[in-house]
């Protein structure tokens, strides 16, 4: 008996180890490949990023255009479409850093570090690093701060995205080409304000002052030979040619980033500015690698912001026209990979209370995002406004009870929003439970998630978290080696193939 149960220990372990050594479905495609490779390749990355947002957006744009279904987006009119999973190594719903690390290098890591393997000891080089090493010329764009989890995934190696400032010290010594978009956050150091600080991970807190300053790290940039752009003059003077720049905005939102598409004034430079800018900079013979990052579309969800979301879907696609213009010019040498490092917010299209309808032109009633709305509801707190001038407030904000029926609030939102103004007021009976409150508000104001909760639900919108969600992210591709991005694998084989169409 104990001879046949150690044969049999024996056959299941060599079972396992024939299955542990065999490629799976993605290394064997990337074997079998034959095609042609692409010279540009532009890799765009949607932080927070889902099919929902997706699906939401191309509602919305069908129903303000007096549509019926859907209005597409340019990058879902890719030839090629996959799904992919994105559990951390160490979690099952990922963080921005072990996802941006797993689409960066092809790594599974723990939640909350930069480039490195699990145990923060191993450094992983990027695809973006590999591709300046054979030649390539790399810029990487983002919405957010330059120095933020995604954008970091490519040039930095640190045991935690909160190392602000060792972060932005690493971007100045990747001796990338370009570098566009939001600002630096903690320049001078990172102190202690950003420790569990999630507010501040998603642009709603400010930097706290730090003893000690370290020296600014645009000025160590600056040493490292790299030209640092703050005004759209300076923007626009930047040519083909110019090489090692760091453009950073001249108007800055909350957390170093772009303003929100929703905020933006006019002359104010987009993500698709950014996009076009970094294209003149790199485009050269040998051929070039630009990472996009569209990091505000997670930003407005953790909000739940329905509104703000879906203005930064559409400013996320039209960066991405700028890439298909580019690929029109040289169609069999670009290639365009279009994905996500997670979704946020768990968006859903449907809600209990609108059972089967939907109603998204509603949406377009929003004036601002949550984010300028709270500083507004902030100068209403030092007046300790009341409940109704609060109430007009949001109204105007939201596009409530307007001349359309459906814009009403009912007596249930009223009593809602009279919680929400005490919570946030302090008046009244305050909810004691801390998980409870965070259920309701999470780290938004009260109102101020109160009323987004209320347009999104008359629109036919849910939501089910603050956080990320561990769904499936779909993938989009064109040009050559883009049939690679086809099928069903994991956010780490998205950097596999690239390296191996790169020839890295």
């Amino acid at each position: 008996m104990k001879r046949r149960f150690s044969l049999l220990c024996i056959c299941l372990l060599s079972i396992q180890m024939l299955f542990a050594t065999q490629p799976n479905d993605g290394d064997k495609k990337r074997d079998s490949f034959r095609g042609k490779k692409p010279k540009y390749v532009f890799y765009f990355i949607g932080d927070g990023f889902g099919l929902s947002q997706s699906n939401a957006t191309e509602a919305y744009m069908a129903a303000v255009n007096d549509s019926e279904g859907i209005q597409k987006l340019a990058m879902n009119t890719f030839p090629i479409q996959g799904l992919y999973t994105t559990y951390a190594q160490n979690q099952f719903i990922t963080g921005s850093a072990a996802a941006g690390t797993a689409l960066s290098t092809g790594n599974k890591t723990s939640i909350g570090t930069i480039g490195m393997d699990a145990s923060k000891q191993k450094p992983f080089k990027t695809i973006a690093e590999k591709a300046r090493d054979k030649g390539y010329r790399v810029g990487i764009v983002s919405s957010v701060s330059l120095n933020h989890a995604t954008p970091a995934s490519f040039y930095a190696h640190q045991p935690s995205r909160g190392r602000y400032y060792d972060i932005s010290v690493d971007m100045g010594k990747s001796q990338f080409n370009f570098f566009g978009g939001g600002g630096i956050m903690h320049p001078e150091g990172d102190g202690k304000s950003n420790k569990k600080n999630k507010a501040a991970n998603i642009g709603m807190a400010g930097n706290k002052k730090i003893k000690g300053k370290k020296e600014n790290s645009l000025k160590l940039a600056e040493k490292q030979g790299y030209t640092i752009v703050n005004t759209n003059e300076a923007f626009h003077a930047i040519k083909s040619g110019d090489d090692k720049i760091i453009a950073i905005n001249e108007t800055l939102a909350g957390g170093q980033s772009l303003p929100n598409g929703i905020d933006q004034k006019e002359g104010d430079l987009s993500l698709g500015d950014y996009t076009q800018k970094a294209i003149e900079v790199l485009e050269n013979k040998k051929g070039f690698f630009l990472m996009v990052e569209g990091g505000k579309i997670d930003w407005a969800c953790h909000a739940n912001d329905a509104v703000t979301a879906i203005n930064e879907v559409i400013q996320f696609d039209q960066a991405i026209q700028k890439a298909i213009a580019f690929y029109h010019e040289h169609p069999k040498e670009t290639l365009i990979v279009v994905c996500g490092d997670h979704e946020t917010g768990g968006l859903t299209l449907g809600f209990s209370g609108s059972h089967y309808k939907s109603n998204f032109k509603l949406l377009e009633n929003q004036k601002n995002s949550n984010g300028v709305f709270n500083a507004e509801l902030k100068k209403l707190k030092k007046q300790d406004a009341s409940f109704d001038a609060v109430l007009q407030a949001v109204r105007k904000n939201y596009g409530f009870d307007g001349e359309e029926k459906s814009t009403k609030l009912s007596e249930y939102e009223l009593a809602q929003l009279k919680q929400a103004y005490n919570e946030s007021f302090d008046k009244g009976e305050q909810i004691a439970n801390k998980d409870q409150y965070y259920q309701l508000y999470g780290a938004i104001d009260p109102i101020t998630i109160t009323a987004s909760h209320i347009l999104a639900q008359k629109a036919g919108i849910g939501w089910t978290t603050f956080s990320h969600t561990a769904t499936p992210i779909p993938v989009r591709a064109m040009g050559p080696g883009s049939t690679l991005f086809n099928g069903y694998f994991d956010n780490t084989d998205l950097p596999k193939n690239i390296e191996m169409l790169m020839k890295l």
